[in-house]
C-alpha cells in the first residue's frame, strides 16, 4: 500500500493570504501546505479521501491518472469543494465516480452539486454516485475493505478511515474508546493537530500525541496544520521518536 499526502494544511492552507508570519514566509517546502487530501494506492485500486479546493493541482503535481472511489470525511468546504475536478477521471475511466459519505454529508453534496447528479445533465459535467455510510460497517471498494472511524469535530460527528494497517483521521477533537479500539493495531496513523494551543474543534499537538500513545502505531504523522503551529523545523524536534510531521507530497509505504 502506498499513501500520498496530497495536502496537509488546514482550511486556509499555508501560506495564508496576506500573512507575513515566519511560517508563511518560510523557504522550507515542508511549511507550504495545500488543503487536506490523501491518495491511497492498494493493489490496482486508487482511493481518494476528500476533494478540497486544491484538487486539480494536487492531481497534476502528483501525476495521479486514476481514481476509483472517493471517501468523504465531512462536508466542510475545504474537504468537498473540488468535486467538479473529478471530470477527467469520468472521461478517461468512463465511470460514474462512487462517493462514500455520511447521509448528512451526502445531502450536502446533493444540495451544493446538484448538476453532478442531475438526470438531465449538461454535456461534460462530472458524474458521480452517492453511497451513504449508514451504520459504520465495513465498505468494500473493488475488493479492498475500508473501516469508517467515527470521530468528533467539535460537536460535529465526522469520519476517519482505516484500510488494513493504515488509518487516516483529520479535523478530530475527540475520539471515543470504541473507535480508538478500531484504530488499534495499525502500523501507520495519520492524525490532525491544528496548533500547539487548544482549539474547540481540532486536536492540539499534545492531544494528538496523547491519542497516538493510546493507539500505539509503529509510526504516526501529524497533518491538517495551521501556520500557528510554527516552523516545521522547530516543532518536529519535540516529537516522540515514532511521530513525524507530514508534508505535501510525502509518500508512505505500508
Amino acid at each position: 500500500m502506498k499513501i500520498t499526502l496530497l495536502g496537509t494544511g488546514t482550511s486556509q492552507g499555508i501560506p495564508v493570504v496576506g500573512c507575513n508570519c515566519v511560517v508563511c514566509m518560510s523557504d522550507d517546502p515542508r511549511d507550504s501546505r495545500l488543503r487536506s487530501g490523501v491518495l491511497i494506492e492498494v493493489g490496482e485500486t486508487n482511493i481518494l479521501i476528500d476533494t478540497g479546493p486544491d484538487l486539480r493541482y494536487q492531481m497534476l503535481r502528483n501525476k495521479v491518472n486514476r481514481v476509483d472511489a472517493i471517501l468523504y470525511t465531512h462536508e466542510h468546504n475545504d474537504h468537498i469543494i473540488g468535486l467538479d475536478d473529478i471530470r477527467p477521471f469520468n472521461f478517461t475511466q468512463k465511470i460514474d465516480m462512487p462517493l462514500y459519505a455520511l447521509p448528512r454529508v451526502a445531502d450536502e453534496l446533493l444540495a451544493r452539486f446538484g448538476y453532478v447528479f442531475s438526470d438531465n445533465q449538461y454535456p461534460g459535467s462530472p458524474r458521480a454516485i452517492i453511497k451513504r455510510i449508514e451504520d459504520f460497517g465495513v465498505i468494500e471498494i473493488k475488493g479492498q475493505i475500508v473501516q469508517p472511524i467515527q470521530v468528533m469535530h467539535g460537536n460535529l460527528p465526522i469520519l476517519g478511515y482505516r484500510i488494513g494497517d493504515f488509518a487516516f483521521i483529520t479535523d478530530a477533537s475527540y475520539i471515543n474508546n470504541e473507535n480508538i479500539q478500531r484504530l488499534k493495531g495499525v502500523k501507520i496513523l495519520i492524525i490532525n493537530a491544528l496548533r500547539k494551543e487548544s482549539h474547540h474543534s481540532h486536536f492540539s499537538l499534545d492531544q494528538a500525541i496523547g491519542l497516538i500513545e493510546q493507539v500505539n502505531p509503529q509510526k504516526a504523522y501529524i497533518t491538517h496544520l495551521s501556520h500557528r503551529m510554527g516552523l516545521t523545523n522547530d516543532w518536529e524536534k519535540d516529537l516522540p521518536n515514532n511521530v513525524f510531521p507530514s508534508y505535501d507530497g510525502l509518500e508512505i509505504f505500508v
